[in-house]
């Protein structure tokens, strides 16, 4: 098991791997990335995540390399570092070049990839269900940030977790300014009312989460009533069944909301279904099938 970092052509073990400070990642979080995981080695949903990079790194006017290079790359250091199974990161920067927010400043593009070992919440919290917490911190309204750039910015989910932290919550659900239900800080989420599965739309601020909408496709295919609509606070607190996605923790129940026990168990009998349907869509990654 091991961390490998691939920069720029080069692949570093991890004490190896460095970065000027004057790069403007670092410095003004002036970059795009991606997470993903692997399934039986094999990258999960790589396509739709370079496609997404691709439209993040045209929001912030960032050079995007060509695909084929970021493939090589990823196949390169996932060989390199010859885990079992991978948590990957993807990256690109502006580059490094004299401080001042003028983006002409920047030269050499940075293009990073970091594969270490997968690490999957507990099995304990697939079994029992985690916590969520409604937080007061409000997702950046779409006027400001576009929320589907995945920039290296992340002060605003940063204080969200924080505050759900705070409160004893494993994940911080946030609203937009209008109340309405948005996202967590690192996942999207799902209510089921009446067998009916609900999440909010694209529309409201969200980023438009790779396991979301492969969650989407899978209820659908088994005949699980899907929407996209708004929701408020007490739709949530509400709910028969409440799950959250995202590419590393995939389909993850949710057992509270602000303190207050979610429906009769947890996970639910449509919560259920939907992780097995996931773990299903993993396994045919894992045979090349998917």
């Amino acid at each position: 098991m091991a961390v490998k970092v691939w920069i720029n052509g080069t692949v570093f073990d991890e004490a190896d791997a460095k970065v000027s400070v004057f790069d403007r990642g670092f410095l003004y979080g002036d970059s795009v990335y991606e997470v993903l995981r692997t399934s039986g080695g094999r990258p999960v949903d790589l396509e739709p995540h370079l496609d997404r990079l691709g439209r993040s790194a045209a929001g912030l006017m960032l050079p995007m390399p060509p695909l084929d290079l970021l493939r090589g790359a990823l196949a390169e250091t996932l060989a390199a570092a010859a885990n079992a199974e991978a948590y990957v990161r993807i990256v690109l920067t502006r580059g490094a070049g004299e401080i001042g927010l003028d983006t002409a400043l920047a030269e050499n593009p940075l293009r990073i990839v970091i594969v270490r070992p997968l690490a999957r919440p507990p099995a304990e919290l697939y079994e029992r269900g985690a916590t969520l917490q409604i937080v007061h911190v409000v997702r950046t309204s779409p006027r400001a940030i576009d929320p589907g750039v995945k920039s290296g910015n992340y002060l605003n989910s940063i204080l969200a977790l924080a505050e759900a932290r705070r409160a004893g919550a494993y994940e911080a659900l946030m609203c937009d300014a209008h109340g309405r239900v948005a996202e967590g800080s690192s996942s999207n989420v799902f209510v089921v009312r009446g067998g009916v599965v609900a999440t909010p739309p694209v529309d409201v601020g969200i980023l438009r989460g790779i396991t979301r909408e492969r969650v989407i496709e899978l209820a659908r295919a088994e005949g699980i009533d899907v929407r996209e609509q708004p929701l408020l606070p007490d739709d949530v607190r509400a709910a028969d069944e409440v799950f959250i996605t995202s590419s590393i923790r995939g389909v993850l129940p949710i057992r509270a909301v602000d303190g207050r026990p979610v429906g009769r168990e947890c996970p639910g009998p449509v919560t259920r279904r939907l992780m097995r349907a996931y773990d299903g869509f993993l396994d045919r990654v894992a045979r090349g099938e998917a």
